[in-house]
């Protein structure tokens, strides 16, 4: 099953999708890494990230761009979990040396295509941020609508759409599929 979660930062999304991509049937367990560290916070919630998925028996695959070459690094009948696309925009977007590439969006949607279409068993993760009323600067409204644009398409094509907020789960998409997922939110918290 194909699985979008969205919702605000920090509130469980990543926690609650590996507990997702441990009940799908694959054969071994995939979590795919996008964050690159830039300061002490991002050391801090990438180890909180580790010790919560410890014992599981997840394989990381750290894959900070070019998200489709994943699947040369594993076997395709697995059940991944790809925390986050929030991440994997800002790596592809933002350019060392300062320079953008406007094309990131267009990059990461064909890029999970390929990981989608090649894949049975995927959750992925996305932050809600592109919905307050205050105005940005334009690197980050490009940055906003770039993330709304992705993750459009992952809803159009993942089996189930889920949304996380204040300790509840929202099913947008698929719930004939997958039950409620929501039954159990605060007991996997």
């Amino acid at each position: 099953m194909r699985i979008f979660i969205s919702g605000g930062c920090k509130n469980g999304k990543s926690y609650y999708a590996q507990h997702l991509a441990k009940v799908q049937n694959g054969e071994s367990l995939y979590y795919v890494a996008t964050m690159k560290s830039v300061d002490s916070e991002d050391d801090e919630r990438i180890k909180r990230h580790r010790r919560e998925r410890d014992g599981w028996g997840f394989t990381t695959i750290e894959q900070a761009v070019d998200i489709e070459k994943i699947l040369d690094k594993s076997g395709h009948d697995g059940s991944f979990l790809l925390d986050s696309v929030t991440a994997l925009l800002a790596n592809e977007m933002f350019l060392p040396g300062g320079d953008i590439n406007e094309n990131a969006a267009e990059k990461i949607i064909n890029g999970l295509s390929q990981v989608i279409n090649a894949v049975s068993d995927i959750v992925i993760v996305s932050d809600y941020i592109y919905s307050d009323a205050c105005i940005y600067d334009m690197f980050t409204e490009n940055y906003r609508k770039s993330l709304a644009e992705i993750d459009c398409a992952l809803a159009k094509r993942c089996d189930v759409v889920l949304e996380v907020a204040y300790a509840n789960v929202i099913v947008h998409k698929g719930g004939e599929l997958c039950g409620n997922f929501g039954e159990n939110y605060e007991a996997i918290l």
